[in-house]
């Protein structure tokens, strides 16, 4: 499977890397990790590269790198579609205190436009 993963620097992201990355090396799926600028994020794009090259050295893994630039939503779904990806990968999903599941902006605009299989990692 061609794996793209979505990490715009939130700790929901940072734990979907780790998550995807091992279940990539179990399934043998290629992956490709699109750094995002997010908004809504205080970590600096240079700060979730370095996050991302660590735990792909950690693991022993080898994936595509790359930084998407503009409205980070659009710009996954374009490029899951351009490129064939078979699922976008994205961390998200807080529960409220009544018990339903609050999405940022970037995975619900992901989850309502993507092409292709979405799945986050909560």
């Amino acid at each position: 499977m061609n794996v793209l993963l979505g990490i715009g620097g939130s700790d929901d992201s940072l734990r979907a890397l780790e998550e995807t990355i091992e279940r990539a090396q179990a399934a043998g799926d290629d992956l490709t990790v699109a750094i995002l600028e997010n908004p809504e994020s205080e970590r600096e794009t240079r700060d979730i590269e370095t996050r991302v090259f660590e735990a792909l050295e950690t693991a022993e893994f080898a994936a595509g790198v790359r930084h998407l630039s503009g409205d980070p939503g659009s710009r996954l779904v374009d490029l899951a579609e351009r490129e064939e990806f078979d699922q976008i990968v994205l961390g998200g999903g807080q529960r409220s205190p009544m018990g339903k599941i609050k999405l940022g902006h970037i995975a619900e605009f992901v989850l309502l436009n993507s092409p292709v299989s979405v799945k986050l990692v909560r």
